[in-house]
Parts: C-alpha cells; sequence; structure tokens
C-alpha cells in the first residue's frame, strides 16, 4: 500500500551536530513509498528521519549506547524520565560551574536514568548541540552559555509514541550490516528493507579529522565496508541510502549508485563567517529487482 510522505513536521528532542531534520525534503523522494516497508538506521543519532517517515516498523541503532539508552526508556517509561529530567530545566543549573560539576557526574555515573537525565541537561545545555568525548569516553562539550535552554517535553513525548513501533540496537555496524546481508540471502523479511545510513562524515581536508562521539572511529576501512555493504544490499533486493560529504573519495565509493549534491549550510563554527556552505551527497543504491 503506497503512503504519502508529509512535510517535516517532527523534530528531534535532542539537539544534534549534524542532524537530518532540514533534510528531509531532500531525502524523502528516494525513499520508498510504501507504508509496510521496515526502515533500518544504523547511525540513528537523534532520530530525524525515524520521526518524520511513516513507516510500519524501525530497527534504530547507534554506537553510542548512551543515545540508545535514553531512547529506550522514552520508550519503556516516557514519564518517569521526563519527571527528572525537568528538574534540571530551571535557571540556577544554567550557569558553568553547574554545568560542569553535571557533566562530572554524568562522566562518574553508572545508573542508566541518571546518565539518560543528565545527557539530556548536557545536550540542551551545552555547545551548540556537539556530543563528544575525550580518549577515556569522558563528555567534554564545553558550556554554551544559553539565556534559557528549552525543554522539550513535547518533542520527547511524540518520540515516546513513535519508538512503540521501534527496535532498538546498540551494536557495531559491522556486526549490524552482516545481520541484514543475513536476513535478506534467507529471503525472511515480510516486508521491504529500506536501508537509511548517516555515518560519521568522510573529512573535508587531510587537516580534518573525526573527533569520537561514541567510542568508536569511523575511518576510511569503515567507510569502504559501507559502500561495499549498500551494493550487496541493495543487489539482495534493500533500498539503501547514504549520506556524506560530497568528495572526490565518496563519489568514487559510490560510483555505482545515483548520486545526488547539493550544498548545506555549517552551524558548527562559533564563528559565523565560517559558516559557509559545503557540499554533501545522497547515495541511492536502489534495491534489484528479481
Amino acid at each position: 500500500m503506497a503512503t504519502k510522505f508529509s512535510p517535516p513536521g517532527t523534530r528531534p528532542f535532542l539537539k544534534w551536530a549534524g542532524g537530518k531534520f532540514r533534510l528531509i525534503s531532500t531525502l524523502s523522494p528516494y525513499l520508498p513509498k510504501t507504508a509496510e516497508s521496515i526502515l533500518i538506521e544504523p547511525f540513528v543519532g537523534a532520530g530525524a528521519v525515524f520521526l518524520n517517515t511513516p513507516y510500519s516498523r524501525f530497527i534504530l541503532n547507534d554506537a553510542n549506547q548512551d543515545i540508545i539508552n535514553l531512547f529506550l526508556l522514552l520508550q519503556k517509561n516516557a514519564l518517569e524520565f521526563i519527571n527528572e529530567a525537568h528538574k534540571l530545566f530551571q535557571p540556577k543549573y544554567n550557569q558553568k560551574n553547574m554545568y560542569l560539576a553535571l557533566r562530572q557526574k554524568f562522566n562518574q555515573s553508572t545508573c542508566v536514568l541518571e546518565r539518560s537525565v543528565l545527557f539530556l541537561y548536557l545536550n540542551r545545555h551545552g555547545y551548540n548541540g556537539l556530543c563528544r568525548y575525550n580518549q577515556a569516553l569522558q563528555f567534554n562539550v564545553p558550556f554554551g552559555q544559553y539565556s534559557a535552554p528549552y525543554f522539550p517535553q513535547k518533542e520527547l513525548t511524540q518520540f515516546s509514541e513513535k519508538a512503540q513501533k521501534a527496535q532498538f540496537s546498540h551494536l557495531d555496524c559491522s556486526l549490524l550490516f552482516k545481520k541484514i546481508i543475513a536476513t535478506l540471502e534467507k529471503k525472511t523479511p515480510n516486508a521491504h528493507l529500506i536501508v537509511y545510513c548517516d555515518p560519521p562524515y568522510v573529512p573535508l581536508n587531510k587537516t580534518a579529522r573525526f573527533t569520537q562521539y561514541s567510542g568508536v572511529i569511523f575511518n576510511e576501512a569503515k567507510q569502504i565496508e559501507l559502500a561495499e555493504f549498500a551494493k550487496q544490499a541493495a543487489q539482495l533486493g534493500a533500498t539503501v541510502i547514504i549520506s556524506n560529504h560530497d568528495t572526490a573519495f565518496t563519489q568514487s565509493l559510490y560510483q555505482s549508485a545515483h548520486i545526488l549534491s547539493f550544498e548545506v549550510k555549517r552551524t558548527i563554527s562559533c564563528n559565523a563567517l565560517n559558516r559557509v556552505p559545503v557540499k554533501e551527497l545522497l547515495a541511492v543504491f536502489e534495491a534489484k529487482k528479481d
């Protein structure tokens, strides 16, 4: 049964550098329009694509354990989480010394609920929605200095409701790719599989480097592995779409796909003059018909 894609309207509750909310209208024409399809996201991030697509089932994965734990809490008991998280969105907690103290508390905590509540606090009070860990896997994003950080109660509730259709996992992407290929080879899915991949992007130049947000470095070998997975999955009947920077390297990686190039404006730099358009792409590996 075909379904209509509505314009993007549901924002993620997390601020997210590189989030795809603004690109839903660009992406949606390339997503199959069958509601019974299953959308798989190996790099779900804040979940903008998940929130703005009308599929019957979602398999959402991320290498960041804190994100997945937070999503699972919202799926199972959103009210408790919202009540606890709301307590930290008061003026007394919107100060640098308090932020640094709570950041340290987060880094020392082993309680899933406490870490999840603090993760949302850090996300909304930290600089520009960054999610960054140092080599010791300690969250190290600086204080954002916002006048009144927004508490996303409506967005948390919307996420919780949509999450009832989702299965969450915290797997290395290599393992998830193998699971998807095995499923396709057995021809067991009773619905078309759509795999949307938004990996850590290829650096734009040799001096740029990826700062880890999950403890896993997504290097050139991983980029090649992703491209090979996309080609194999498409041959087996899945539709695979990859977002990335538009570089000579990615153009070569995805040469067997349909490639859409476009420009987006950077939002990370603290200097507005440095927020210049950069080239990105969508690589669409269309499902091969039997």
